[in-house]
């Protein structure tokens, strides 16, 4: 991980204890997702799949953008197919973010555009600054949200209020973001990380196997009838009871004091 780091030119990456926090880092930009971004970003996910000791993650970005959007100026002279390709590469990166087996919260630092909202909703929790802006705009350039924000917009929000975000391209401020379910949090612009680890920092307490479990069954069970949901559920349950983190859950609860997860 340590020579990929160093050969970053679009990310910035560290580890803090057991977090790795992401940023994106091309503030002249605006951190515009081009195709090298993406490469990197799909890279650093890959890596921190791999690594046990690293059990959360955060994205955020570098100056007054999260990330304002795709990279225009690369898709400006795109056709049909390009254009179909590129959606689709970002689609498999956002995807790799919602699949990983760990938390990952989107500390949203400013403006969250286009492939910036749809970053910040393939995370599992959004924590916002009062400065965040986000929004679907790409109608106002001749095409439609295709990193996912069709998809997952309608799923956070119900359709009907995805349907005007994506068909009036408005933006919407952090306070109102929160409000119709987009967000789950709103801090003041300084404390914005700080307040994201501290989020993480209580996750990662946690039994790590039973936060990884939780998160599997939550996202496949969106695509599931209740029924056939449920029954995943029973059966990831069941998987949870043959750990030693839940004998020892279990174990501290009854002896009255803090557990000592070992990810096992």
């Amino acid at each position: 991980m340590e020579t990929l780091v160093e050969s970053l030119k679009n990310l910035r990456v560290e580890v803090k204890e057991k977090v790795c926090i992401i940023t994106m880092n091309r503030p002249k930009a605006l951190n515009a997702l081009n195709n090298d971004t993406l490469k990197e970003l799909s890279q650093i996910i890959d890596i921190v799949s791999e690594k046990e000791e690293i059990l959360g993650i955060i994205i955020t970005g570098e100056g007054k953008a999260f990330v304002a959007g795709a990279d225009i100026r690369q898709m400006q002279n795109y056709k049909s197919e390009e254009g179909r390709k590129y959606a689709g590469y970002a689609q498999s990166v956002f995807n790799k973010i919602e699949e990983l087996e760990k938390p990952v919260i989107a500390a949203v630092n400013g403006y969250a555009l286009g492939g910036g909202c749809e970053l910040a909703m393939s995370c599992d929790i959004r924590i916002a600054s009062e400065k965040a802006v986000f929004g679907q705009p790409e109608v106002n350039l001749g095409v439609i949200p295709c990193f996912g924000g069709t998809q997952r917009l309608s799923r956070l929000v119900g359709t009907g209020v995805a349907k005007e975000l994506i068909f009036t391209g408005r933006q919407v401020k952090a306070e109102e973001a929160k409000e119709i379910g987009l967000i789950n949090k709103v801090v003041l612009c300084d404390v914005l990380l700080e307040e994201s680890l501290k989020m993480m920092n209580e996750i990662i307490k946690k039994a790590p196997i039973a936060v990884r479990y939780a998160k599997v069954v939550i996202n496949k069970g969106m695509d599931m009838d209740l029924k056939n949901a449920l029954e995943l559920e029973k059966d990831i349950a069941g998987l949870t009871f043959a750990t030693r983190d839940k004998q020892e859950g279990m174990d501290a609860f009854i002896e009255k004091r803090k557990p000592i997860f070992k990810n096992k």
